[in-house]
């Protein structure tokens, strides 16, 4: 059975993924290199203390360079145009050549903020490197839940069609003018940054291998991606198993089958968690009232509302709005 034409299940999917906030930092070095970036939840605080999660990205725009997972002796060269990206946030290493003292992106944090988008070098010589590198914070809740069928790294080239090089462009250009005057260009990199990390995405799905796992499976399953696009795009909708196997062309039980197979839960399982995670981003906005969350969440009443959120979440509705309300400290 084809996937309707009208539904885009991978779209409705990365609509969950929210930016919060994205930081970027502009750098060129001189062969050999090396730099050491611990896992993105030690310095997550000290970039957006609010973020539920933090995803690097480095886009190689000049030069070469090779980037892997910390501790793994597996490297994987990388060509200008191509982007390296770490959906999970894990420790890392970028460098050029071998024998250099490792550089750690931790300790010198504080020294890149102060400089902002302005193009940081570290050495000097020919065939250096230029780096542009993305922080993007996501919120707590549908942020990670999309990214868990993700590997630690993924990598793509930009420049194998004119969106990507439009794409890459566009990024080079904006922290060009977000370092001379800023005048709205962060802005501009923040759009920018959310519509790379899909991109990212977008083209790892088209070249990854058969045996990947979660939604990406999920998605090479016209029924399943069927079914998942209306629980993402109408989870309000009273949906029964019935009704979601009928609109999949699958029978009920075999619909259950195989959505647990690849997802890990039940359909209606996995319509009740996105529902009460849902509802948990609209109580962080603060511009609903828990009635009106409970009704936009698909719950006929709010009684039966706060039960399955304080099931989910360990706490009602209110005492987790009151809690993220509350000021955070962060560490100088």
């Amino acid at each position: 059975m084809p996937v309707p034409p009208h539904v885009d299940p991978l779209s409705e999917i990365l609509t969950d993924l929210k930016l919060d906030s994205a930081f970027f930092f502009n750098a060129e070095f001189a062969p050999p290199w090396c730099v050491h970036s611990p896992p993105s939840r030690d310095y997550a605080p000290h970039l957006s203390p609010r973020a539920g999660h933090l995803i690097i990205f480095h886009m190689l725009t000049a030069g070469s360079m090779y980037a892997g997972l910390d501790r793994d002796t597996d490297r994987v060269s990388l060509s200008p145009g191509e982007v390296i990206a770490f959906p999970h946030g894990d420790a890392h290493v970028l460098g050029s050549g071998a024998g250099v003292h490792q550089i750690e992106a931790g300790d010198a944090l504080a020294h890149v903020r102060r400089r902002g988008l302005e193009l940081a070098r570290f050495g000097s010589g020919k065939d250096s490197t230029r780096v542009v590198c993305g922080f993007m914070a996501l919120d707590s809740q549908l942020g990670p839940a999309v990214l868990a069928g993700l590997p630690p790294m993924l990598r793509v080239s930009l420049r194998q069609d004119p969106s990507g090089h439009w794409l890459e462009n566009s990024i080079r250009f904006s922290v060009t003018q977000a370092a001379a005057s800023g005048d709205g260009s962060r802005a501009v990199l923040a759009r920018l940054a959310e519509t790379l990390f899909l991109e990212v995405i977008r083209r790892y799905i088209q070249q990854s291998p058969e045996a990947v796992s979660g939604w990406l499976a999920a998605l090479r399953d016209p029924a399943l991606a069927t079914a998942l696009s209306l629980l993402h795009n109408r989870s309000s909708e009273p949906w029964t198993l019935a009704a979601l196997a009928r609109e999949s062309g699958l029978s009920r039980s075999v619909l259950a089958e195989r959505f647990k197979s690849c997802l890990g839960y039940s359909p209606m399982a996995y319509l009740t968690r996105r529902r009460l995670q849902l509802a948990a981003r609209l109580l962080a906005a603060q511009q609903m009232s828990v009635a009106e969350i409970s009704a936009a969440s698909g719950y006929e009443s709010e009684p039966a509302f706060h039960r399955a959120f304080k099931r989910e979440f360990g706490v009602p509705p209110v005492r987790y709005r009151t809690g993220l309300s509350k000021p955070q400290e962060t560490e100088r």
